[in-house]
């Protein structure tokens, strides 16, 4: 039977059209292609095909997922020249590209689509996965991933384990507990009926997606697990369609080092702020850096700042402990080589001091934040602050009460006005006094 495209698809795009196409041959509810005019053929296949590659489809299921392609074809979520013509799609080697996302197609919201790994790195794995079974460049991926020793566990297991995820490089697998394994498989947003610590809902075709995403880069997973709903400083994940992801939208850290005074000092108070309740938290996880730089964080439009890149994010379970990966070495595979040297070293699980993102934040990131912002009393005192918090050589106290005592330096500088809508009015106290209203302004918690 051939699907018959109505008015309002005759009114779509050809690009998006295409699209269409693609989605109805992804989900086999068709089995032949609709008919169209001999004139609009080479155009609509021309474009289905360049779409279809940019967006990694072609490589499923050694990919995120699929759950936000329907999306892209019903145009609620637009690339910033996408519908400009059939041939326009991004330039294909951004890390990240801005668009927009409707739920009607009237009101619209900035998102960042982002690749879990640059073009290159994505070309350099899939050679990786060909070369490690002697097949040549232009092998079936997903073949070679499911003959794989590793996978036919996957396939038997009804849980996800410890022993499932060794030797994967992703700092979050570094000391897994099975807490946070069933947190992962019970939160995972690309199967249908989420909810079970078990994996009797998923199908080979889930299962290999969800080891090649933790393969490549957790980022995605990490914002499905700890979502920012929640209270945890991530943004909120979307979906994915093929090897992009879908969040809401930030602007980078360094896109402030040359803010005014009060808003570097809310940013630094709040980057403080976040790394105090990754340290300390309700879960009692233990979340470190393993890497940062001032990509990694983002601020939303309202001035709140959130953790906009999570991939060296690691995390401890400090209520069930860590299964340490003392035969990490045993369990190298091919998905411990996609976007790594296999002969990379990671630090036992019990040598992660609490102090280590403050060290990185505080040697990489605040300097450039706040240096030569304020009168120089003030001034002196944040350099002197920032020197002691960035010393890798103190000991963990030393370190976390100098990071105290910048955040008492900064509170103060930190002003009450709607710029910072993420707080403003609370940081605002009303009170009445002998018949007259007094507001008085706080730089707020």
């Amino acid at each position: 039977m051939e699907p018959r495209l109505g008015p309002e698809a005759a009114t779509l795009h050809p690009g998006w059209l295409a699209l269409l196409l693609w989605f109805s041959a992804l989900s086999s509810s068709f089995s032949s292609p609709a008919s169209l005019s001999p004139s609009l053929v080479p155009r609509i296949r021309s474009s289905y095909n360049y779409g279809r590659t940019f967006l990694g489809l072609d490589k499923c299921n050694a990919c995120i997922g699929t759950s936000i392609c329907k999306k892209f074809f019903k145009e609620e979520i637009r690339f910033g020249n996408w519908l400009a013509s059939p041939l326009q799609l991004p330039p294909d080697y951004l890390p990240s590209y801005p668009a927009n996302y409707s739920d009607d197609s009237k009101t619209w919201r900035p998102v960042e689509i982002s690749r879990l790994v640059s073009k290159y790195q994505n070309e350099l794995s899939d050679r990786r996965i060909c070369a490690s079974a002697s097949a040549p460049n232009t092998c079936s991926i997903e073949r070679i991933l499911r003959k794989t020793g590793r996978f036919q566990k996957w396939l038997q297991a009804k849980r996800l384990t410890p022993e499932l995820v060794q030797g994967l490089p992703s700092p979050l697998l570094r000391c897994p507990s099975q807490r946070l394994l069933d947190r992962v498989v019970r939160r995972y947003a690309e199967v249908a009926d989420a909810g079970s610590i078990f994996m009797d809902h998923f199908t080979d075709r889930d299962k290999l997606r969800l080891l090649y995403t933790l393969a490549v880069n957790a980022h995605p997973i990490l914002l499905q697990i700890f979502p920012g709903a929640e209270g945890w400083p991530l943004p909120k994940y979307l979906g994915s369609c093929g090897r992009f992801l879908v969040s809401t939208s930030t602007r980078p850290l360094q896109e402030f080092y040359g803010a005014p005074p009060d808003q570097a000092a809310d940013l630094a108070y709040q980057l403080l702020g976040v790394l105090e309740s990754l340290r300390n938290n309700d879960l009692n996880y233990f979340f470190y850096f393993t890497h940062v730089d001032a990509g990694m964080f983002g601020i939303f439009s309202n001035g709140h700042l959130f953790i906009r890149n999570a991939s060296t994010l690691g995390v401890i379970d400090k209520q069930e402990g860590s299964q340490v990966a003392t035969r990490a070495e045993e369990n190298k595979d091919i998905f411990s080589c996609l976007v790594s040297g296999c002969q990379a070293k990671l630090p036992s699980c019990d040598a992660i001091p609490e102090k280590q993102s403050l060290v990185l934040v505080c040697q990489q990131l605040l300097p450039r934040l706040l240096q030569g912002k304020f009168p120089s009393p003030v001034q002196e005192e944040i350099d002197v602050a920032l020197t002691q918090c960035g010393e890798g050589t103190r000991p963990d106290p030393e370190v976390l009460g100098a990071a105290s005592r910048l955040k008492d330096i900064l509170r103060p500088l930190r002003t009450c006005n709607p710029r910072f809508a993420y707080r403003y009015p609370d940081c605002k106290v009303t009170f009445r006094y002998q018949g007259e209203v007094f507001n008085i302004c706080f730089g707020g918690t």
